[in-house]
């Protein structure tokens, strides 16, 4: 998606999205990072609002009468008594309810060649890392955007039973031909699990313009499905489940760990 700053024109635009999906078969749905919320900051926190809002509340009667879980990107999400907004993503389940709530823990603070973000100016972090449970069993991994830079998250996930990691995005154009095919596609294989990586596309704020390539990945790496770097678009795959069992039986990399090593770094130089 290339989300606007007008909230009403982002949802009618989720909402086909969607029910094409949900019309393909889909039973779980991405959309990306501030679909709800384009635009400078200033115009993130003009449609801000709680999680009862229009934009959860519209998620959340989608989710129900298409039988679908929907991971509702993330949203600007106004919080009482905190002056600054959280960047938040929400699953939402085919039964109407709320499954999980999880704020972005790690925010874009960085220099770029091209332009400076400050996230952190206007946005609070969340401090915890969240899991799910979809409608068939499977334990999803949620996560937002720049967390992809942090793969102790996932392997926390993935440890704790993940078979799925959701990667709403709003990643730059400069950072989405640099690295995001290679960060996606080490988290797959690192964890053994399937990425579903939802970006945003095209100028989403003065000056900004975020870089497309949504995917899907499965175990070994391999692209399900995948967005081009110009248009907005719908992806969809099947994930087998049996070949990720498989994956990690012969390769098994997973129950191949030794935490009991891992206690700190010895900085000796010898023996």
């Amino acid at each position: 998606m290339t989300a606007t700053p007008d909230l009403a024109t982002n949802i009618a635009k989720a909402e086909r999205f969607v029910r094409e999906a949900a019309a393909d078969g889909a039973q779980l749905v991405l959309l990306p990072e501030w679909w709800a919320a384009g635009g400078t900051p200033a115009e993130k926190r003009a449609v801000a609002e709680s999680l009862d809002g229009e934009a959860i509340s519209w998620a959340t009667e989608i989710a129900a009468e298409l039988k679908l879980d929907l991971i509702a990107g993330s949203v600007a999400e106004t919080i009482d008594g905190e002056q600054k907004l959280h960047n938040t993503s929400v699953h939402l389940g085919p039964d109407g309810q709320r499954k999980a709530v999880y704020r972005k823990i790690h925010l874009f603070d960085v220099g770029l060649a091209e332009v400076a973000y400050r996230e952190s100016d206007n946005q609070q972090p969340g401090s915890r890392i969240v899991s799910s449970k979809l409608a068939d069993g499977s334990v999803i991994g949620l996560s937002i955007c720049y967390d992809l830079r942090f793969p102790e998250l996932y392997r926390l996930q993935a440890v704790g039973g993940a078979k799925i990691l959701v990667v709403p995005a709003c990643f730059t154009k400069h950072t989405t031909q640099a690295h995001w095919a290679t960060l996606l596609r080490a988290r797959a294989i690192e964890n053994q699990c399937f990425v579903v990586a939802a970006n945003q596309v095209g100028e989403i704020a003065p000056g900004m313009e975020a870089g497309g390539e949504s995917v899907i990945l499965d175990p070994w790496g391999t692209e399900l499905a995948k967005a081009d770097t110009t248009s907005e678009m719908l992806i969809s795959a099947d994930l087998d489940f049996a070949e990720l069992e498989r994956i990690r039986s012969e390769l098994p990399s997973l129950a191949s760990r030794r935490p009991d090593a891992y206690g700190s770094v010895d900085q000796g130089l010898s023996r």
